[in-house]
C-alpha cells in the first residue's frame, strides 16, 4: 500500500469523511495532511458518495489554516484510482448523470483550489478521472508500478475532472492531443520522460517519498506557501506582463505579514522561525 501507514511511519490522528475518505494529520503540528482515497474494493472508482466525500474533506482541508502542504494518497495496492464508477453510471438514466455531475466537479476541483501545494502519491492504475485527480496537484510522485492515461474517448466521453485543460499544461497541446485521441496508457518510466509524472521512485516508494517532500514544504511559512502557489496558478498562461502583476500582488500580500518580519528575524539571528502563520 502507499498510504502513510503502509510506509511504516508511526499511527496518526484520521478523520473519515464518509466511508471511503480519510484525512490524517502528520508531523510536529500536523502541518502535512494526508487525504487518503480509500475505496479498496472498488479500486477507488470515484462514486458518487465518494466524490461527495472528497468535495468535504477539501472543503475542511481548504478552511484550516494550520495545513501547509496536502499529500494525496491510495490505500489500495494496485491502483490509486481507475476513474468514475462507471458500474454505477451504468444504472443512471440521463437526468441521474446530470444531478451527479456537480458532485464529481466538486471532487476534481476541490483538489485543485486548494491554497496549499498538493503532492500526488500515484501507484498503479491512475486513469481516467483517477488520474485527473492526480492532475489537479502541484507535484506528482509515482513508482515504477504507476499505469496513467485520460482513455475516456475509448468509452465514448471525454475527460471530464478538468483533464482537457490540465494535461496540455503540463505536456504541451500535442502531446496532450495525442494522448487523448488515442486513449493510451503510459508505464512509469515513459510517464518521467514526457513530463506526466514529475518524479518516479521505486515500486512501493511513492507514498513515503511524498509525505517527505510535503515535510520539506511544510517547515516554510504558510503564509509564503499559499501565497507562491496563489502566484503560480493564476500567473499561468497569462503574457508576462500580466504575470508579474500577478506576482507582485501575491508579494505584496507576504510582504507586510507576520511570517515576514519572522524568517527575517530568524534569519539574522541563526534559528528556526516559528512561523505566526499570519
Amino acid at each position: 500500500m502507499s498510504s502513510a501507514k503502509s510506509a511504516g511511519s508511526a499511527e496518526v490522528a484520521e478523520q473519515r469523511f464518509g466511508e471511503f475518505v480519510a484525512v490524517r494529520r502528520h508531523g510536529e503540528g500536523g502541518h502535512v495532511a494526508e487525504l487518503v482515497l480509500d475505496r479498496p474494493k472498488a479500486m477507488n472508482a470515484v462514486s458518487t458518495e465518494m466524490a461527495r466525500s472528497i468535495g468535504a474533506a477539501c472543503a475542511a482541508l481548504a478552511a484550516d489554516a494550520s495545513v501547509r502542504v496536502v499529500a494525496l494518497t491510495s490505500t489500495h495496492e494496485r491502483a490509486f484510482c481507475v476513474g468514475a464508477d462507471l458500474k454505477e453510471r451504468n444504472s443512471f438514466t440521463d437526468a441521474e448523470l446530470v444531478r451527479q455531475r456537480p458532485l464529481a466537479r466538486g471532487a476534481y476541483t476541490g483538489v485543485l483550489e486548494l491554497p496549499v501545494p498538493t503532492i500526488a502519491a500515484v501507484h498503479g492504475f491512475a486513469l481516467g478521472g483517477g488520474f485527473e485527480l492526480a492532475l489537479s496537484c502541484d507535484v506528482i510522485v509515482a513508482d515504477t508500478t504507476a499505469l496513467v492515461g485520460l482513455p475516456e474517448v475509448s468509452v465514448g466521453v471525454i475527460p471530464g475532472g478538468g483533464g482537457t485543460q490540465l494535461l496540455p499544461r503540463r505536456v504541451g497541446a500535442a502531446r496532450a492531443a495525442e494522448l487523448i485521441f488515442t486513449a493510451r496508457r503510459v508505464e512509469g518510466p515513459e510517464a518521467l520522460a514526457i513530463g506526466l509524472v514529475d518524479e518516479l521512485v521505486e515500486a512501493g516508494r511513492n507514498g513515503a517519498r511524498a509525505l517527505e517532500l510535503a515535510a520539506a514544504m511544510a517547515v516554510n511559512s504558510p503564509v509564503g506557501l499559499r501565497a507562491a502557489k496563489r502566484a503560480l496558478r493564476l500567473g499561468h498562461g497569462l503574457d508576462l506582463r500580466a504575470g508579474l502583476e500577478v506576482e507582485d500582488a501575491a508579494w505584496r500580500s507576504v510582504a507586510f505579514s507576520g511570517d515576514r518580519a519572522e524568517g527575517v528575524a530568524a534569519f539574522n539571528e541563526k534559528r528556526r522561525p516559528v512561523w505566526p502563520g499570519e
